[in-house]
């Protein structure tokens, strides 16, 4: 059975690397769902928009094949510039997600979440600070409908470059990013990989296309610990 991972959150997650930059990964035994089923991974994963690109998750997948060698499977569900106000129980993004993580888990089994959000959520100070409370709701949620509690979720931080995004628009982002910390220490099953030392596409928001292959890995690292981290208890 297909090894799949339900990819939320905005534009950092769908990708907006450039192509011609890294080499395309190419990997028979890596899937990316789409309405008609799966389909071989191909880039953009996550048509969200004209601008998708180069995203985190195929570095991420690549590396989850190689080691386990299991087929894998990507569920596309990031859509860029929402906010998690936009994610609420009941709305749209949120039956969005669990229609098509329930349209995968046909013929797969959910085995981890990929989250990369808050650049939309860093605008205010207040905003920031409902970060935490905000998506423990929804992630709880989400993850009792599929039934998918104990499964490693993997947040990511948001580039330190986001505080030059259009004069100070993102000015709280490191509100949210210690959010997400919290987060990841709080809950068992999840971990955050880093964004130190990555860097951003002229935009000062959106990582750029080696950038994001190397955070689709940092990903896969922080999936490995919180699987060692059950072997171990």
């Amino acid at each position: 059975m297909i090894h799949s991972f339900l990819m939320a959150g905005q534009s950092n997650m769908a990708g907006r690397g450039d192509f011609g930059v890294v080499p395309e990964i190419v990997n028979p035994n890596i899937f990316m769902l789409r309405d008609w089923g799966w389909a071989p991974m191909k880039e953009p994963i996550n048509p969200d928009r004209p601008s998708a690109g180069i995203g985190l998750a195929a570095s991420f997948a690549d590396a989850y094949q190689k080691h386990y060698g299991e087929q894998v499977g990507l569920i596309p569900c990031a859509d860029g510039g929402t906010c998690l106000d936009q994610w609420v129980v009941g709305d749209y993004l949120y039956y969005q997600v669990l229609a098509r993580s329930k349209h995968a888990q046909r013929n797969s089994e959910i085995v981890g979440v990929l989250w990369h959000q808050g650049e939309n959520d860093s605008h205010t100070q207040e905003d920031a600070d409902a970060y935490e409370w905000k998506f423990t709701v929804i992630m709880d949620a989400i993850m009792r409908e599929l039934d998918i509690a104990n499964v490693p979720l993997i947040l990511g931080e948001i580039g330190e470059f986001a505080g030059g995004y259009k004069n100070g628009r993102c000015r709280f982002f490191s509100s949210v990013n210690a959010a997400l910390h919290r987060l990841a220490r709080s809950r068992s099953n999840c971990a955050i990989a880093s964004s130190a030392g990555l860097k951003a596409r002229e935009d000062n928001i959106h990582f750029d296309s080696l950038s994001c292959r190397e955070l689709g890995l940092r990903y896969f690292e922080q999936y490995l610990e919180i699987r060692s981290r059950e072997t171990n208890e």
